[in-house]
C-alpha cells in the first residue's frame, strides 16, 4: 500500500473537453468535503466534479452528473490498481461541445488520472503502531538510538515520547520501557 508524497494537478484535453485531475493527500473524511468544496470554488464554471477517495476502509466515488459508472468508477479503479490509500482524486471537466459516449468518458477519466499519477511521487505505507512512552531524562539517548521512526517528545517531570514505529521497534521498546498507550495504525516509511 502507498500514498502520494505531495498534492499534484494535471490537465489534458480530449475532443475539446478539458479534464483537470487533482490528486490530494487526505487523512480524514472531513478533509474530503473541505477539498471538494475548495475545488468547486476554484473551478466555479466547470461542468462536472467527479471524484473518488480511499481512506483505509472508507471508499466512495461520484459521477457528478456524468452517465452512471463513466467517471467515479474508473477513477476509483485506477486508484485501486495503484494500491493507493489516504487519497482523494477529483477530475474537473469543462465540456467542450463534443459528446464522448460512455466508453469515451471512461477512457478520458482513466487517462486523466493515470497521467496525473505518472507525475506523482509515492511513499510506502505499512501496518505499524503509535506508542506513548514516558521515561526519565537520562534514558533519552538510549531510546532515540532505538527509534529511527517518526517521533516527538515533550519535557515535563519526565520525557514523553509519541512514536510511530513498526512491529520490530515496538517489541524492542516493550521489553525495555513502559508503554503508556498504544494503537495500531498505518504508518509511512
Amino acid at each position: 500500500m502507498k500514498s502520494i508524497k505531495n498534492n499534484i494537478s494535471n490537465k489534458i484535453i480530449i475532443n475539446k473537453s478539458e479534464f483537470i485531475c487533482e490528486l490530494i493527500k487526505v487523512k480524514e473524511l472531513k478533509e474530503v468535503d473541505e477539498n471538494i468544496k475548495s475545488i468547486k470554488n476554484k473551478y466555479k464554471d466547470a461542468t462536472h466534479y467527479c471524484y473518488a477517495y480511499i481512506i483505509n476502509d472508507k471508499r466512495k466515488s461520484s459521477d457528478d452528473g456524468e452517465p452512471g459508472g463513466t467517471a467515479g468508477v474508473p477513477i476509483m479503479e485506477t486508484l485501486n490498481i495503484k494500491d493507493l490509500n489516504y487519497i482523494l482524486c477529483v477530475v474537473i471537466r469543462y465540456f467542450g461541445g463534443i459528446k464522448l459516449g460512455a466508453g469515451g468518458l471512461v477512457r478520458a477519466y482513466r487517462k486523466a488520472v493515470n497521467e496525473c499519477l505518472e507525475k506523482s511521487e509515492y511513499y510506502e505505507l505499512v501496518n505499524g503502531y503509535q506508542l506513548i512512552i514516558e521515561t526519565s531524562y537520562d534514558k533519552q539517548t538510549e531510546i532515540e538510538q532505538i527509534i529511527k521512526d517518526k517521533y516527538s517528545k515533550e519535557f515535563n517531570e519526565k520525557v514523553t515520547y509519541k512514536i510511530e514505529c513498526n512491529k520490530k521497534t515496538k517489541e524492542i521498546l516493550e521489553q525495555k520501557y513502559k508503554i503508556i498507550e498504544q494503537k495500531e495504525k498505518v504508518i509511512e516509511i
